[in-house]
């Protein structure tokens, strides 16, 4: 097993939390990097780090004893004995330069993670979608079943406030990114596979390279442990049956006959935006899954977490159900973010093709049980995956009555020549059905027009990656003030 990164060695044994010392979080405010803070925090470790610009989340931290600065420096390392940071953050940042050119360890954020896990019986979550709400899912069942997790996650976790917390009992519960390579680090006892697809190609060059980092991520399981993985996608499916045939112990769900743990009778609740779904066991039995949040694809990373905790852990089959049951979202993933004259707005951190598609499928079939429209405003996320999927994300639009695109979001990336949402925008128009269609515009713009298009009973839906988010407040406030 080789590490994909030519920065770091993730397959590297990752040295103790307490041979640190001093420790500096370069970027410390995004999700990722504040949840390593918190849980370096919590553990006694002492705390600094930068980021270009303050925000909440760097208030939050300094309450917590990080010392943080906002803008980079190279007297901001001075007293750092180790320096983290993430993918993004480039050799010429000039804290990581002088950290490289003083000698002083530097780590990537799962290096840095995995260091806060040690002595811990970690199970990592990994897969193109659904990651991040199966991470909240298993964490919140598993503290309904008294399990006592600590946990990371890519997102913050309604009702309780924070991405990451350290509790001090032997479960960790971490969500383990593919993007980069770096979910090679964990070494779980117990690894979750919701679905393997082409994404992060920038990275990887091609499917069958991460495929490739997929079996190696499965072959980091400890000894004796368990892989959990969907039946549904085949790539997943895949992985499973490689991973069975090498003597891993794999159970599988999905709504697929041919699964371990068989979804079935999946239905919408009466009233709400939640749903109903039955799960077939192996011994015959069956069990009601209730759910707060809508879709099958909710109801696919229930059962991974269903089978995680319960097959993984031994977690008491009545409490996880009652946990998933009470499971009230994740930040960013399917978040209503309010109600203006029977018209709701949605926020969803959706981004690759899979998770836009099914996003925008459940939302549109909630609008259409509420007699309404779905109006969607999507900003594509990195120039690269708007060339590779423009048709995809197309298709996975398709349902929406009103699709405004917004502006490429690049984020690490570049403009690149002829990439911009018009390659969105010409399959969308082209495929059957009756839509409206625009590109561009201000966000101010944006909002104006999607409150202008939207009635009683309608959903609006932001969706992407990047400052998409703020667009939500603003459709808020034009339907209050037209």
């Amino acid at each position: 097993m080789e590490s994909p990164s030519p920065r770091f060695d993730f397959t590297a044994e990752v040295p103790g939390l307490d041979t640190l010392g001093r420790v500096h979080l370069i970027a410390i405010g995004g999700a990722g990097m504040s949840a390593v803070a918190r849980l370096m925090l919590a553990r006694g470790v002492v705390v600094s780090g930068s980021d270009a610009r303050d925000s909440p989340v760097l208030e939050t931290l300094r309450g917590l004893g990080a010392h943080v600065f906002v803008g980079h420096d190279l007297a901001h390392v001075a007293d750092a004995d180790t320096v983290v940071i993430s993918s993004a953050i480039p050799e010429t940042n000039v804290e990581l330069a002088a950290a490289r050119g003083s000698g002083r360890l530097v780590l990537h954020r799962s290096q840095g993670l995995a260091a806060t896990m040690h002595d811990s019986r970690p199970v990592a979550v990994a897969g193109a979608n659904g990651k991040t709400t199966t991470t909240s899912m298993l964490t919140v069942a598993l503290q309904r079943a008294g399990l006592d997790p600590s946990f990371a996650s890519g997102g913050e976790l309604t009702g309780q406030g924070t991405n990451a917390a350290w509790t001090g009992g032997d479960l960790f519960v971490v969500e383990a990114d593919e993007s980069d390579g770096s979910f090679l680090v964990y070494g779980p006892e117990v690894a979750v596979v919701t679905n393997v697809q082409p994404d992060h190609l920038d990275f990887y060059g091609t499917y069958d390279n991460v495929e490739a980092a997929y079996a190696d991520f499965v072959a980091s399981i400890r000894p004796g442990g368990l892989l959990v993985a969907c039946a549904d996608d085949p790539g997943s499916a895949r992985l499973a049956a490689r991973a069975a045939s090498s003597g891993t112990r794999v159970l599988t769900y999905g709504f697929a006959a041919s699964a371990d743990l068989t979804l079935a009778d999946h239905r919408p609740d009466d009233e709400g935006i939640g749903t109903t779904t039955t799960l077939q066991l192996a011994d015959g039995t069956t069990a009601h899954l209730r759910l707060a949040t809508p879709g099958p694809h909710n109801a696919l990373n229930a059962a991974a977490a269903y089978l995680a905790a319960t097959a993984g852990f031994a977690a008491d089959e009545t409490l996880v159900l009652e946990g998933l049951a009470g499971f009230d979202g994740a930040r960013r993933r399917f978040e209503v973010r309010g109600e203006v004259g029977g018209v709701t707005v949605v926020d969803d951190y959706a981004h690759n093709v899979g998770k836009v598609a099914a996003v925008v499928r459940t939302a549109a079939e909630i609008a259409e049980r509420r007699g309404g429209r779905l109006h969607v405003a999507f900003q594509p996320h990195l120039y690269s995956r708007t060339r590779d999927f423009a048709e995809g994300f197309a298709a996975g639009l398709a349902p929406a009555d009103t699709v405004a695109l917004l502006d490429v979001y690049g984020a690490r990336e570049q403009p690149m020549e002829g990439v911009t949402s018009d390659l969105i925008a010409a399959p969308l128009r082209a495929l059957p059905g009756a839509r409206t269609v625009t590109v561009g515009g201000t966000f101010d713009d944006v909002a104006r027009a999607l409150a202008a298009a939207s009635a009683s009973g309608d959903l609006v839906l932001t969706v992407g990656a990047g400052d998409v988010t703020d667009l939500a407040a603003l459709v808020l406030d034009r339907l209050e003030s037209p």
